[in-house]
């Protein structure tokens, strides 16, 4: 099935361009401090907004129009609909894609067939990954959206709950290295709880912990060399998600000895959920060593739930790269656009100009950051606010070589704190100069 036969391989065109199906900033083999525009970005295609959204939604029906599906979701339609994804993501020239294992293939009546129903796609995708060169950046299991998943998973009060969710990441590993994935990441869509009054947290914990630890175990068995990862999520659906935002799970992690195997990927909209800003989460991800993959979209400000829309800010996107070129960029990680065209948008096409949109987003973020970088004067400023711990007091500080005994006596010659201004407007229009 050829879905897109009027359509050919995005190029860059420049920014002077008006060809809704060209790139006006990511050109993917520019050179920027070292590597290619394509190798700092690494872009993926979710499998599960791009090619499974439906345009539903608590308040309507589907409206998305999607040729490639059938009326029924069978096994034969998932090895169609795969061979549509990589047609897309092909003329996308989109290096990479992510999956659920419930994405790519339909849930049977029992775990083997379930299991037979992924070989049967798997094989499809070997074969259009082979033809076009596009990889895998993570896959994962989908442990949220059957009905068995309602008390959490791995953190389920139900035993049996608990194994099923472990023979599903079984096979999910398994198929992420046979197609050689270079991640793995965990989402715990449902792992957290409603209320206390009938939950054990350190007991769900503990579970959770003893999961991941299997899953690590497993993947040296097969030989999976690929990186792990946990996507912080605070709530939606879970009113206390364990995996609350990346300060939580930087904890989680090193608490259960499972720091060693675990970055983090972090997503924008999930961020705000939190409370924070993205750039927050991937500042406190990278300089605690946990920064590993971002999914890129972001929310509305005017609604509270996670909307998951194409990233349009260069605000943001230059946010973003510089937090990544400061702590030496993707390496098993990437771009991944976890994000959906609006539900108002349902013809085909709109997948490729939401695509297109975001990845010049993230092209110019990309350009801005290197030029504030090579510029400096962001860098210096900085540097300049915090000069009083460079020497005297502020350097011994920071050597240890002062205690309270030590400081009151300081303090009793020094007299009043004299501060100086933040100057965060200065701040602000430096940044603007780069984006104007």
């Amino acid at each position: 099935m050829t879905v897109f036969p009027n359509v050919s391989k995005i190029k860059y065109e420049g920014p002077d361009s008006k060809n809704p199906l060209a790139f006006r900033c990511y050109n993917p083999d520019e050179v920027i401090e070292g590597k290619t525009m394509r190798e700092h970005l690494r872009f993926s295609v979710a499998y599960w907004h791009t090619f499974r959204a439906n345009g539903a939604d608590p308040f309507g029906a589907p409206t998305m129009f999607r040729p490639w599906e059938a009326a029924t979701d069978s096994v034969e339609n998932a090895c169609s609909r795969a061979r549509v994804a990589f047609e897309f993501i092909e003329k996308l020239d989109a290096p990479f894609f992510c999956f659920h294992d419930r994405d790519i293939a339909p849930e049977g009546s029992s775990l083997m067939e379930s299991n037979k129903n992924l070989d049967a796609v798997v094989h499809v995708i070997k074969e259009e990954m082979a033809r076009t060169g596009i990889r895998l950046l993570w896959g994962t299991a989908n442990l949220f959206g059957n009905p068995r998943y309602l008390h959490g998973a791995s953190t389920s009060c139900n035993a049996d709950a608990f194994a099923y969710a472990a023979a599903q990441v079984k096979k999910a590993l398994e198929i992420t290295n046979e197609l050689g994935g270079q991640g793995y990441v965990f989402w715990g869509g449902r792992e957290g709880y409603q209320s206390l009054w009938n939950t054990n947290m350190k007991r769900e914990l503990d579970h959770m912990a003893a999961f991941m630890h299997m899953a690590v175990d497993y993947a040296k068995k097969i030989g999976f060399k690929g990186q792990f990862y946990i996507e912080p999520k605070p709530k939606e659906p879970t009113k206390h998600q364990y995996d609350f935002d990346a300060a939580a799970c930087i904890n989680f992690l090193r608490a259960y000895d499972l720091a060693p195997y675990f970055k983090l990927n972090i997503e924008t909209n999930h961020a705000t959920l939190a409370g924070h800003t993205v750039e927050h989460e991937l500042d406190y991800a990278g300089h605690q060593g946990f920064l590993g993959s971002v999914d890129a979209n972001t929310g509305d400000m005017l609604l509270g739930w996670d909307t998951d829309q194409f990233p349009t800010d260069i605000y943001m996107t230059t946010k973003v790269m510089l937090e990544f070129l400061k702590y030496g960029g993707f390496t098993t990680g990437g771009v991944n656009f976890d994000a959906k065209v609006r539900r108002e948008s349902f013809e085909p096409m709109d997948l490729f100009y939401a695509h297109i949109g975001g990845m010049d987003t993230f092209a110019k973020g990309l350009r801005i950051a290197a030029q504030i970088r090579a510029a400096g004067e962001l860098d210096g400023m900085v540097a300049k606010r915090y000069a009083s711990w460079d020497t005297g007091i502020g350097a011994e500080i920071e050597a240890g070589k002062q205690d309270f005994t030590s400081l009151e006596k300081y303090v009793e010659k020094l007299g009043e704190v004299q501060n100086t201004s933040g100057h965060q407007e200065l701040f602000e229009n430096v940044v603007n100069r780069y984006t104007f």
